[in-house]
This record gives structure tokens, C-alpha cells and sequence, in this order.
């Protein structure tokens, strides 16, 4: 019989919208396996009358569960931090951990200003995000070809490899103009190991994206049940032959089969040099 996981509650609290917490906290808990977490973020936290609601429901928390969850912080306003902290829960600040040692290399007081990284104070850069993904919505799977010439990178790879979620990334978080074409059953028969003669003069742009055939049937299943589409030999087939165009073409490629979406994303990257916007 297997052994059931331990259960722990995790807090990511912030007074702007947690994403860091859950990033850095995310990073740190998968590294524990063995402990199934249950997880509630609560961006936003700004205000005592907010801190104290928050109190309430991590004390509620930890009296059901009889242990004390984990609070993962990126409070910047003391009054608002210090109301958290007196919570029954196991605490772990972020600035606090690594504020005071940078503020003593750097020889100056931070800030403390809620909202800096993920604020909107650039906004050359969030125009160049958001153009990034007009850009990657208006050239995805292929839909049009006609701004090759203004892509940055183009992913080719069989449907369902992840394509558009990747390009999507590259744009949101990095200004990259990323386009994507499918490499269906068609064009396979077709060109076998040439490239689609539409990305011919975009050569070294181009970059592959492939999956484990069995991993493929999977998520074709969910999308297509019973059919020829998600069938394994099907899936292994264009596999096969879409591999062979990466090689013919001396293609940079990515197996994305146990990748997240982050990390296929940032080695397309670099293997491409891509710029950062």
C-alpha cells in the first residue's frame, strides 16, 4: 500500500500581486516531494484592515489542520508585515532575507516601496512586451507568414509540442517576437527533410520543438479521443519525420517532453541568442 503524503498549507502573501512569492516559494518547494502542499496566494495585502482578514484566515488554518501552515512574504510595509508575522504560522520573508545583507553590500537603504519589480515604470518596455504578443498571436500555427521577416525566432514542431504557450512566454516576459509553423501529417509527407518552402529564407530563425511519442498520445487523447490524430503510431511517425527535417536542416531542437513551459522557453533563448526587450 502506498504511504500517503504529508499535507501542508502554504501562504504566499504580498502587498502587490505575489508572483514573486510564488516563484521563489515555488522554487523552494519542489524541491519536497514527499509532502503534497495546498497552496493559497493572497496578492495584495496592503492595508492593516487586509492584514488583520489575513490573520484570521491563516489562524483558521492552522487550528483545522492542528499544525502550522507556511507563509511565504514579500510584505514590504512593516506595520502590515509584523501583523502577519504574530499569525500561528511558520514565517519566511523574502526581503527580509535578502534585503539587509544587499543593503549592506550596496552601502544604501532600499527602498521598501511595495510593487517595484512587477510595477509599470518602463513603458517603452511594455510597449515592446505587449507588440511582442500581438505579434505571436497574429503568427501562430502558421495563420500568417507574410511578417516572417519580423520575427525574432520561429518554432516548427508536430501539433500539440507546446508552440504557442512558448512563443507566448518569449513574448510576454522577454519582448521576443516569436512566430510558430506546424509541421503537419500534410507537409511532412510532402518535404520529408526539407524545410517548408515558406521558411526557407528564414532558415536561421528556425528552431524545433519535439516530444516523446508516448507523451504526445497523451495530450492528443485529451484533445481527440479514439482517433487516428492521437493514435501512438500516428504520433511516433510524424515524430520520426519531423526530427529528420531538424537534422537534415542542422536545426537547433528541444525534447519538451518532461520541460515546463518556462524552462523550454529560456533555452530557446539562449541557443538562439535571442535579444531581451
Amino acid at each position: 500500500m502506498l504511504k500517503a503524503l504529508e499535507k501542508r498549507t502554504i501562504f504566499f502573501i504580498s502587498g502587490n500581486t505575489a508572483i514573486t512569492a510564488e516563484t521563489m516559494g515555488m522554487a523552494l518547494l519542489s524541491q519536497f516531494d514527499q509532502i503534497r502542499f495546498d497552496r493559497i496566494t493572497l496578492p495584495f495585502v496592503n492595508t492593516v484592515e487586509k492584514a488583520k482578514k489575513t490573520v484570521g484566515r491563516i489562524n483558521e488554518v492552522s487550528r483545522e489542520a492542528g499544525r502550522l501552515p507556511v507563509v511565504f512574504s514579500t510584505l514590504v510595509d512593516e506595520e502590515v508585515r509584523k501583523l502577519i508575522m504574530g499569525s500561528d504560522c511558520e514565517f519566511i520573508d523574502f526581503f527580509d532575507a535578502f534585503l539587509g545583507p544587499l543593503e549592506k553590500i550596496l552601502g544604501k537603504r532600499s527602498a521598501h516601496a511595495v510593487g517595484r519589480y512587477h510595477g509599470l515604470e518602463d513603458f517603452d518596455e511594455y510597449d515592446s512586451r505587449v507588440e511582442a504578443i500581438s505579434y505571436a498571436l497574429g503568427s501562430d500555427d502558421g495563420v500568417s507568414t507574410k511578417k516572417y521577416d519580423e520575427a525574432d525566432v520561429i518554432l516548427l514542431g508536430v501539433s500539440r509540442t507546446g508552440k504557442t504557450p512558448v512563443c507566448l512566454y518569449l513574448a510576454f516576459h522577454y519582448g521576443v517576437h516569436a512566430a510558430n509553423y506546424p509541421l503537419t501529417e500534410e507537409n511532412l509527407e510532402a518535404i520529408h527533410t526539407e524545410a517548408p518552402p515558406v521558411l526557407v529564407p528564414h532558415r536561421k530563425k528556425l528552431c524545433g520543438l519535439t516530444i516523446n511519442p508516448e507523451r504526445l498520445e497523451q495530450i492528443r487523447a485529451r484533445r481527440r479521443p479514439g482517433s487516428r490524430y492521437a493514435s501512438f503510431a500516428q504520433c511516433r511517425t510524424e515524430i520520426v519525420r519531423a526530427e529528420a527535417i531538424f537534422a537534415s536542416l542542422k536545426l537547433p531542437f528541444f525534447n519538451v517532453t518532461s520541460k515546463s513551459m518556462e524552462e523550454i522557453a529560456v533555452a530557446v533563448l539562449d541557443t538562439m541568442h535571442l535579444p531581451r526587450r
